[in-house]
């Protein structure tokens, strides 16, 4: 996949300022959304357009993620993600991202090879994960990590992206791998156990799994069932359009860093709790509401009341106005987790009867609020025994191929530009320097 196509063209509005008629060019895409073109709004104007949170602005042109939050609509390159969570694995929606299509039987075969094949991490580096703090979270040393495979592969650093691009199968699998064993081993380096190496034999979500599970001690074989879940979540989580972490990534790698530094810094901003931190957040409004004697009711109230500051975390989005397509995957297949494992989780039925409520309430209703993907991603990883503070580690490892495609879609852009926004300046007016002894 080269840069993405072209916009067209469909009409024009008109801005009207200062007694001058301003024509701007109206652009519509493969999906029939549109956009006004702004590009050269302040060469025009001297305006430029002040939009707070980016809500209402395009940052740039992509072929990789549809998005329709009105309809609820979801596609990884033309591809319903329902189908791919139903039908595909993990590894081969990663090869649909970063190519553009679907790899052929020989094409998947050699995608898998190349994974086993850079999955180790050299052995030098081992040494930086004993020498964080105990208990350092493992976010923190996973973008530490991160960055720092840019000095053990140097002809991959700073100043060659073009080869980069050049040999995107190595690069992405070399990541793609290797940042499955560094989160492997960031917990492992959290909860004082020796380090698990990754097995030729396994594949993808089931060498994490075993890196992460098993030990000298207890061999750890992994649940088809679960096996299959984790696909599902990596799958749900491998892109989502334009959000904080994707642009983040493109906006670093605008000053033309190498692929490791933009990822680490997608990491960073996928750390945050209104991002990739909002399941962890759901799992302790329900752990509260247990807490509090699972008074589902008195918290709808609580929700409802604009000087209470408690909120309902896993409701609503951003973007999407409809159902959350990825809520109803994930939903399934928590309860099938749960079922097989014969799991009894007490906040799985408060977070069910708390689904049903909000969405039987008008107030909510009207304000279009439904369940998300975070709503019930946390109760599944607790089932697995995946700590809270690995959440957003397994969310890095599934966005990763939607970072890898957007930053290669970026590069290689014909209209790559550095970004750099613009702002509207509201402090002091022109002040003159006074020596301190006059400063009153």
């Amino acid at each position: 996949m080269g840069a993405p196509q072209l916009a067209t063209k469909v009409g024009a509005a008109e801005l009207h300022y200062e007694g001058r008629v301003i024509t701007l060019p109206v652009l519509e895409g493969s999906e029939h959304e549109r956009g006004l073109d702004t590009s050269r709004l302040r060469e025009l104007t001297g305006l430029v357009a002040l939009d707070y949170g980016y809500k209402n602005t395009g940052s740039c042109r992509s072929e990789i993620t549809y998005l329709d939050g009105e309809q609820g609509i979801l596609r990884y390159r033309g591809y319903p993600v329902e189908e791919l969570a139903e039908k595909s694995r993990f590894v081969e929606v990663a090869y649909l991202l970063v190519h553009g299509r679907l790899p052929l039987l020989a094409e998947q075969q050699d995608f898998s090879e190349l994974l086993t094949r850079h999955s180790m991490i050299h052995e030098d580096m081992t040494q930086f994960f004993k020498n964080y703090p105990e208990h350092s979270h493992p976010m923190a040393i996973l973008s530490g990590m991160v960055v720092s495979l840019s000095s053990f592969y140097p002809e991959l650093s700073q100043g060659n992206v073009d080869e980069e691009l050049a040999h995107i199968d190595i690069t992405a699998t070399r990541l793609l791998s290797k940042l499955r064993t560094i989160a492997a081993f960031s917990y492992k380096k959290s909860i004082g156990e020796p380090f698990v190496y990754p097995r030729h034999n396994l594949k993808y979500c089931a060498n994490f799994l075993n890196m992460m599970f098993s030990s000298p001690v207890r061999p750890y074989d992994a649940n088809p069932v679960i096996e299959r879940a984790l696909n599902v979540l990596l799958i749900l989580h491998a892109d989502h359009e334009q959000n904080c972490s994707t642009s983040t990534v493109r906006l670093v790698g605008s000053a033309k860093v190498n692929l490791y530094a933009a990822v680490a810094a997608g990491i960073c901003a996928l750390w945050g709790p209104l991002h990739g931190g909002a399941n962890q957040e759901v799992i302790g409004m329900l752990e509260g509401i247990q807490r509090q004697g699972g008074d589902v009711k008195r918290v709808i109230e609580r929700a409802k009341d604009k000087k209470d500051p408690f909120r309902l975390y896993g409701f609503g989005h951003r973007v999407y106005k409809n159902h959350d397509p990825r809520a109803r995957i994930i939903k399934q297949t928590c309860v099938d987790v749960l079922r097989e494992l014969k799991v009894k989780d007490p906040l799985l039925d408060i977070a069910l009867e708390l689904e049903e409520r909000v969405q039987s309430d008008p107030y909510f209703v009207e304000r279009k609020l439904y369940p998300n993907v975070d709503f019930y991603s946390g109760i599944i990883y607790r089932a697995m025994g995946i700590p809270e503070n690995m959440f957003t580690v397994l969310f890095s490892i599934g966005r990763l191929p939607g970072w890898i495609a957007q930053w290669k879609e970026s590069q290689e852009d014909p209209e790559f530009k550095i970004q750099r926004p613009r702002q509207i300046y509201t402090g002091p007016t022109l002040r003159h320097y006074l020596p301190i002894q006059e400063r009153g």
